[in-house]
C-alpha cells in the first residue's frame, strides 16, 4: 500500500467517524465522543461505547454554565479532550478560528466572549458536522459566526486574518501536522496566539507504542509527543511555545494545553 493511499484512507476514516457522530446527535440517539472504541487490552478506552462521554473527553470538560447556555446538540456533539476557550484568553473585538469545529460548541462560546464587535470562524471537513454547527448557531441566535468547509491542512481564510486560533482534540487527527502548523501561522495576525487542546504523548513513547494505546481515529495513535509539538511550533516561527499536560487519557498519553505566539514582526 502506498503512502498516499494510506494518507487518503486515514483521512476518510476520520471523516466517516465524525460524520457518523454528527448523524447520531442529529438523530437524537445519544452523545458523541472522541473516545476510542478499544484500547490495547481490548477493552473500552474511556466508556463502554463511543456514544458515551466521561470526564476525559466531551462536553463534561466544560463548565455547567457554558453547557447549559448552548443548544443540547452542540454539547452532545462535543468530541474534544479539553476546553481551549478556558486558556485562549479571548477579548472583545477579536477574530477567532476553531480548527475542526465539529458541532460548534467552541465557536459559539468564542463568539460570546469576543462580543458583537468580534467574530468566530469554524473550519471542518465533514458536511454533516458543518450542517449541525450551522443549525446550532441558528438555534442559539448567534450571528457573529461562520462555519467553513475545508481541511485544517488548507485553511480557507486569507493570510493574517484572525487574532486567535483554537482547536480541541483535532490536530492529532491530521495526516500532515507540519502543514497544519504552517497554516495556523499563516492565518494569524502578527502578535496572534494559539490556545489548543490536544492529546499529546510523553517523549519516550515511540510511534508504535502510541499505536498500541489506541487507534488513529480515536485520537491516540496520531498524537505528537511533547517535544515534537514544541519543535514543530518553533520551526515555523512561533515563540513562547508551551505544552502542559492536564489529564492522562492512556498510559503515557495526556490531554494537554498548547500555547504559543506569533511574533509582532517577522524574524526573517
Amino acid at each position: 500500500m502506498s503512502e498516499t493511499t494510506t494518507t487518503e484512507q486515514l483521512r476518510e476514516q476520520v471523516r466517516a467517524r465524525y460524520a457518523a457522530a454528527a448523524l447520531t446527535v442529529t438523530a437524537d440517539q445519544g452523545t458523541a465522543s472522541c473516545c476510542d472504541d478499544t484500547c490495547g487490552d481490548g477493552g473500552p478506552c474511556c466508556g463502554s461505547t463511543v456514544l458515551e462521554v466521561d470526564d476525559t473527553f466531551g462536553g463534561a470538560l466544560y463548565a455547567a454554565t457554558d453547557r447549559d447556555s448552548l443548544p443540547v446538540s452542540a454539547v452532545a456533539a462535543s468530541l474534544g479532550c479539553g476546553n481551549p476557550i478556558a486558556v485562549a484568553e479571548l477579548r472583545p473585538g477579536e477574530k477567532v478560528l476553531d480548527l475542526g469545529s465539529g458541532g460548534g460548541i467552541d465557536v459559539l462560546l468564542s463568539a460570546r466572549r469576543v462580543g458583537e464587535t468580534g467574530f468566530a470562524y469554524g473550519v471542518d471537513m465533514t458536511d454533516e458536522m458543518i450542517d449541525l454547527a450551522r443549525a446550532n448557531a441558528a438555534q442559539a441566535g448567534t450571528a457573529n459566526v461562520e462555519f467553513l468547509k475545508g481541511t485544517i491542512e488548507d485553511i480557507p481564510l486569507p493570510d493574517e486574518s484572525v487574532d486567535v486560533v483554537i482547536s480541541n482534540c483535532v490536530i492529532n487527527l491530521s495526516v500532515d501536522k507540519p502543514k497544519v502548523v504552517t497554516e495556523i501561522f499563516r492565518v494569524l495576525s502578527p502578535g496572534g496566539r494559539i490556545g489548543i487542546s490536544d492529546v499529546v504523548a510523553e517523549d519516550h513513547l515511540s510511534l508504535d507504542a502510541r499505536a498500541e494505546r489506541g487507534s488513529y481515529v480515536g485520537c491516540i495513535a496520531g498524537a505528537l509527543s511533547r517535544q515534537e509539538y514544541l519543535d514543530g511550533l518553533t520551526a515555523v516561527g512561533f515563540t513562547d511555545a508551551t505544552v502542559r499536560f492536564t489529564q492522562q487519557v492512556a498510559d503515557g498519553m495526556h490531554s494537554a494545553i498548547i500555547q504559543a505566539t506569533k511574533p509582532e514582526t517577522s524574524l526573517q
